[in-house]
């Protein structure tokens, strides 16, 4: 029988640990805003109206703020845990 492997990163947790449920929180929230935006789009081309595009861009856009916001803080926590 093999031995196993030990782990790289000790302190970090596997995938589908439940220690950190704010990943989750925020996949979510992501794909509910993507989803919100592609509706607007979506109802854009269906009316003609150009309310519906004008939203559409802005919900994906301070989507893709608020993921480049989350993903620094993630990468500074983790430089932290190094240093």
């Amino acid at each position: 029988m093999r031995a196993k492997r030990p782990q790289a990163w000790p302190t970090w947790p596997r995938h589908g640990d439940d220690k950190y449920p704010s990943m989750l929180i925020f996949r979510w929230i992501v794909l509910l805003l993507m989803a919100g935006g592609l509706l607007c789009f979506a109802m854009y081309i269906g009316t003609g109206n150009v309310r519906w595009r004008a939203l559409g861009v802005r919900i994906v856009k301070w989507t893709v703020v608020a993921g480049l916001a989350f993903f620094a803080v993630l990468i500074l926590e983790r430089m932290a845990m190094i240093l």
